[in-house]
């Protein structure tokens, strides 16, 4: 099922080949590895900062349409972590709470930086939004939680690639 929506993963990358019509040429952000009974994701980035980024469309796309989310209301942003699993634990956690307590969805990521201050890794972001519409967005499944359960974060290729798993 989640599977199916792997086409959402894909970005034109006409941005680096400028040249080149978007059709052509594309880079995957995110996809949906098999999983018997949860949200099992992988997110790339050129950067840790990008694939963070996606980790976190990644999770929406998980909720909702995320293009017909619009970025209505933003927010500052800012996790800690003692190493960079607990910080993608804690961002993507931070983002639930902000579904949960106040009904946001969010469609815009933009990771500022991920930096090291004081023994702690500290990422600092601003995420873009709006209030749940039923008539509106295309509500699929509800994430419960994020869990460190097949949670690895390593470079591969020159590439970021973040895995982790969300209780549906």
């Amino acid at each position: 099922m989640l599977c199916a929506r792997l086409v959402k993963g894909l970005i034109p990358s006409n941005l680096k080949y400028p040249n080149v019509p978007p059709s052509l040429v594309t880079e995957k952000r995110y996809e949906f590895l098999p999983h018997t009974a949860d949200a099992y994701i992988a997110a790339y980035g050129e950067t840790l900062e990008e694939a963070f980024e996606n980790a976190a469309l990644a999770m929406y796309e998980v909720m909702v349409d995320t293009s017909r989310v619009e970025p209505k209301v933003a927010k500052e942003v800012e996790v800690r972590g003692f190493d960079l699993e607990s910080l993608l634990y804690n961002w993507l956690e931070e983002l639930l709470f902000y579904t949960d307590s106040e009904r946001l969805v969010f469609s815009k990521f933009r990771v500022r930086e991920i930096a090291r201050e004081d023994g702690e890794y500290v990422l600092r972001a601003e995420v873009s939004g709006e209030g749940v519409d039923p008539e509106k967005h295309e509500l699929r499944s509800e994430v419960k939680a994020i869990t460190y359960s097949l949670m690895e974060i390593k470079k591969e290729g020159g590439k970021y690639v973040l895995k982790f798993v969300l209780d549906l």
